[in-house]
Order: C-alpha cells, then sequence, then structure tokens
C-alpha cells in the first residue's frame, strides 16, 4: 500500500520561509520521480518542483530562485525549501510520486502567506 503523506505547511508573513516534507512509503522511493504542486482556490494544481531519480530538478517559473526542492533516498523524504515567500505563494501543496505504473498524490499541507 503506497502512502504519501506531506508536513510542513503553515502560516508566515511575506518575506518568510518554511519547509516542506514528503514521506512516500510503499515504493522504491529511490527509483522515482518526486514532485511538488500547488493549487490555490478556483485555480489549476500547477508544479512547484521535481526531483528525478538521478537528481535532476525542476522549477516552476514563478518560483525559480526562492524554492529548493531537494530528496534523502534513506529516508524515502523530499523536501520543498521555501524562502522569500509571498503572498502569492498561498495555496494547498501536494506531493506527487511518479512509479512506472502510477502517480500517487499526498493529501496536501496549507501554505498560507500575509502580507
Amino acid at each position: 500500500q503506497v502512502q504519501v503523506i506531506e508536513s510542513g505547511g503553515g502560516s508566515v508573513q511575506a518575506g518568510g520561509s518554511l519547509r516542506l516534507s514528503c514521506t512516500a512509503s510503499g515504493i522504491f522511493f529511490s527509483a522515482n520521480e518526486m514532485g511538488w504542486y500547488r493549487q490555490a482556490p478556483g485555480k489549476q494544481r500547477d508544479l512547484v518542483a521535481s526531483t528525478t531519480s538521478g537528481g535532476t530538478t525542476n522549477y516552476g517559473d514563478s518560483v525559480k530562485g526562492r524554492f529548493t526542492v531537494s530528496r534523502d533516498n534513506a529516508k524515502n523524504t523530499v523536501y520543498l525549501q521555501m524562502n522569500s515567500l509571498k503572498p502569492e505563494d498561498t495555496a494547498v501543496y501536494y506531493c506527487r510520486a511518479v512509479t512506472p505504473y502510477s502517480a500517487y498524490w499526498g493529501q496536501g499541507t496549507q501554505v498560507t502567506v500575509s502580507s
């Protein structure tokens, strides 16, 4: 049974930082792509950042230079370090694990940035 669980969301003022964590179980973690997505009310779910099994990273244009994705395969965990947060970063952040057979989503964690 695959489980994807996010943590670390919360409320912060503009300019602040947060670090999200996502732990995946039931999959061969180190061999799979992991990604962070976000969805604001009334908007579509968009890619924030992703990391492949080989460590290649990809970022959405709006977060480049501010957010950093990393992974610790020994802990089956992927992180999203978010710096210089802006009110427009407010959203529910979701973690996704991609295997050769399927993709699995976490339940999401709320990030709220106040001005």
